[in-house]
């Protein structure tokens, strides 16, 4: 079984492949103080609850966007698991041309996500990742990865909104059943989701004018499945694109 290993801000998100099937993922909150031993100790617990042993796991692949963390997740892998991982950078197969200025700028979770999106579809895409920033990142049909734009998370802004204000509470981002709010909460609810929504839209639909090219849009992240179908122009929802574009990868390194 191969592990695959998305090292985010906010979660860090594994999952075990059985032959290129994804058999299960877990999610875990980002810690950087927590130690290799303490990562350890949770995933092996979440894995062995499915049945899933150290044992099974014959090679692991990291894609991390927390450069301080990046080790001790190395490390976790060589203690718990027994191998040394394979670590995503800009220098990987992704079977692309990275049109960007300084590619190893570029977060390696976006290019894993653009891989994985332009093996399925092999068209000009546009995919949206609902992190802890939202990423929307360019491709064309001949495999260029152009770039794309980074917006603020919805979480991080309804968490700021909260931070910096007096009064307004937390609240649930889930969608109110109208955009004129009768109380604070889904008042709050409204501007966040459908003022989100608006934002999603606004940026899809000025990248597709400005490469004037029909797009296939699709969307990955913990709340794509709640804003995608909210909005006008996201076409599909692949929850486990990162994972499966770790996958990808981990079979193309290993082929060559």
């Amino acid at each position: 079984m191969l592990l695959t290993i998305d090292v985010g801000n906010t979660q860090i998100v594994f999952g075990a492949f059985d032959h290129q099937s994804l058999r299960h993922s877990w999610r875990v909150a980002t810690d950087a103080t927590k130690t290799a031993d303490e990562f350890g100790i949770t995933f092996v617990s979440l894995m062995r609850e499915f049945g899933i042993s150290p044992q099974d796991i014959q090679g692991t692949i990291i894609s991390s966007v927390v450069p301080p963390l990046t080790p001790t997740i190395e490390t976790l892998v060589a203690t718990y698991f027994h191998h040394d991982p394979l670590i995503v950078s800009s220098d990987f197969p992704f079977g692309l041309t990275l049109d960007y200025a300084n590619p190893r700028e570029i977060g390696t979770d976006r290019l894993v996500n653009a891989a994985a999106a332009y093996e399925r579809y092999h068209t000009n895409l546009i995919i949206v990742d609902f992190g802890t920033a939202t990423t929307f990142c360019t491709v064309t049909k001949d495999g260029r990865y152009l770039g794309g734009a980074i917006a603020p998370g919805l979480k991080s802004s309804a968490e700021t909104l909260h931070a910096q204000t007096a009064t307004l509470p937390n609240v649930d981002l889930a969608p109110p059943e109208k955009v004129i709010g009768s109380d604070t909460a889904s008042s709050m609810q409204s501007g966040l989701i459908f003022g989100y929504i608006g934002l999603v839209d606004e940026l899809v639909t000025r990248i597709q004018q400005e490469i004037s090219q029909s797009t296939t849009v699709i969307a990955t992240g913990g709340l794509a499945p709640i804003l995608a179908p909210l909005t006008r122009t996201i076409q599909d929802v692949l929850p486990f694109l990162t994972l499966e574009g770790l996958e990808l990868l981990y079979r193309r390194q290993n082929s060559r």
